[in-house]
C-alpha cells in the first residue's frame, strides 16, 4: 500500500485496488472514527455523489476503508472552494468543519471536485426516524370510543 498521510492523528494509505485505508490515532481517535463513519453513512443515505463511500468500518482497530475520490487538488480559487463546502452544507445538511483545500480531491471518473476527511464534520439536521414518525402519527390520530 502507498502511504498518503502519516500524522499523529491518522495513517492513510491507498491500496493497490484503489481503496483508501484510514486508521485513526492520537487524541479522541475513537470519537473521530465514530463521527466519520456516521457522517459518511448519512451522506451515502442521501446520495451525495462527491464524497467517498464507506466500504468497511472496524471499530476495534479504529480503521475505515473507503472508495477513492481521486487525486488531491493543489490549487483552487477561494470562491470555488467556498461553493464546494456550501453545497455539502445546503444540499446535504453537513458542515465539514475543516473546509480547507487539503480536503478537496478531483475525480477524473466523475469529472468533479470531491470532499474527504469527515472526522470533524457536523450533521446539521437529521430527519426523524421511523419510530418518531410513528409516534407522532399515533399522537395525532383521533380515536373514537363509541
Amino acid at each position: 500500500m502507498k502511504p498518503v498521510k502519516d500524522t499523529l492523528r491518522a495513517l492513510v494509505r491507498i491500496g493497490y485496488d484503489g481503496r483508501v485505508h484510514k486508521t485513526f490515532r492520537g487524541p479522541l481517535a475513537a470519537e473521530r472514527y465514530a463521527n466519520e463513519v456516521r457522517v459518511l453513512r448519512y451522506l451515502e443515505e442521501r446520495g451525495c455523489p462527491f464524497v467517498p463511500r464507506l466500504l468497511e468500518a472496524d471499530p476495534e482497530a479504529l480503521r475505515i476503508v473507503t472508495t477513492s475520490c481521486g487525486a488531491r487538488v493543489h490549487h483552487l480559487d477561494e470562491e470555488r472552494l467556498r461553493e464546494l463546502f456550501a453545497e455539502l452544507e445546503t444540499v446535504y445538511g453537513v458542515r465539514h468543519d475543516d473546509a480547507e483545500l487539503r480536503n478537496v480531491t478531483y475525480s477524473q471518473h466523475s469529472g468533479r471536485f470531491c470532499l474527504i476527511d469527515f472526522e470533524f464534520a457536523t450533521i446539521l439536521a437529521q430527519p426523524p426516524d421511523a419510530i418518531s414518525d410513528a409516534l407522532r402519527a399515533a399522537s395525532t390520530e383521533v380515536v373514537r370510543l363509541d
